[in-house]
């Protein structure tokens, strides 16, 4: 019998800024690997970004959802993601009880991107359409029982790193190891219908309909975009969940918005 997936973990939104919620999430991330679940970690880092932009003088821009990314912008992202985050997020999960390793997808080979269309007419610099996903650097940390935390950068077309959106690269990653479920832990308790209602289960053709439609807007269009993607990709359950969810999302419970293949 083959051996099922790792689960893929996504960390993002203000989750990341928020000490004691962070502590709570990184607790049960280190239980269940304690308990003997392969996982890997991939994190976004949005609020951190905007905070040293703002600290260097650096406008942010942001279209359809997405980072507007030039040259100086670029910089304080891989600083941000591939230094800080990816090194905090290790040592507190090393404090947790977990053997954590950082990696940076772009780095380490993980992720491959091309330039990203201009939106509308609006060019986004360097930002990075995900091409590929090649899991071997991920094998050797989980066959080794260690918990891998990925920053989602990825390698352009001349190897320099590119910014990808975090949930998109979560996505990618969950299709090529074949995870056995892909989670998104964010700031918001999930996908809402025109209604402003919670939808707890979604499959992907109303995902799509939800899309086409103005309910779903901001950050939310790329993540439920991703969501699509790693179900096309064969995962075959994704949830994003928020805060009141979170601890229960990671175990396997319910948990905010479940899409599932139709």
């Amino acid at each position: 019998m083959t051996r099922p997936g790792p689960a893929l973990v996504k960390l993002g939104g203000s989750l990341l800024e928020d000490a004691g919620g962070r502590a709570a999430v990184l607790a049960a991330i280190a239980r269940l690997w304690r308990g003997g679940e392969p996982l890997v970690l991939v994190h976004g880092g949005g609020k951190r970004i905007d905070a040293e932009l703002a600290a260097r003088g650096i406008p942010r821009r942001v279209h359809e959802g997405l980072r507007i990314t030039d040259r100086a912008t670029l910089e304080v992202v891989v600083a941000v993601l591939a230094g800080r985050i990816n090194a905090d997020l290790v040592r507190e999960l090393g404090s947790a009880g977990a053997d954590a390793v950082g990696l940076c997808a772009g780095d380490a080979g993980l992720l491959r991107a091309d330039f990203h269309p201009p939106i509308g007419g609006v060019d986004l610099g360097f930002v990075g359409t995900v091409t590929s996903a090649e899991p071997r650097a991920l094998e050797g940390p989980l066959s080794q029982g260690r918990l891998p935390v990925v920053a989602p950068l990825a390698a352009g077309p001349d190897d320099s790193l590119l910014n990808v959106n975090a949930d998109a690269a979560a996505a990618a990653l969950a299709g090529a190891i074949g995870a056995r479920r892909l989670v998104f832990l964010t700031d918001v308790e999930g996908v809402a219908d025109g209604a402003g209602r919670l939808r707890e289960r979604l499959d992907p053709l109303e995902a799509r309909r939800l899309l086409d439609s103005p309910a779903v807007t901001g950050g939310m269009r790329p993540k439920l975009t991703a969501c699509l993607a790693a179900s096309r990709a064969g995962i075959r359950e994704i949830v994003i969940a928020g805060p009141a969810r979170r601890e229960a999302a990671l175990a396997g419970g319910p948990g905010g918005t479940t899409l599932v293949a139709a």
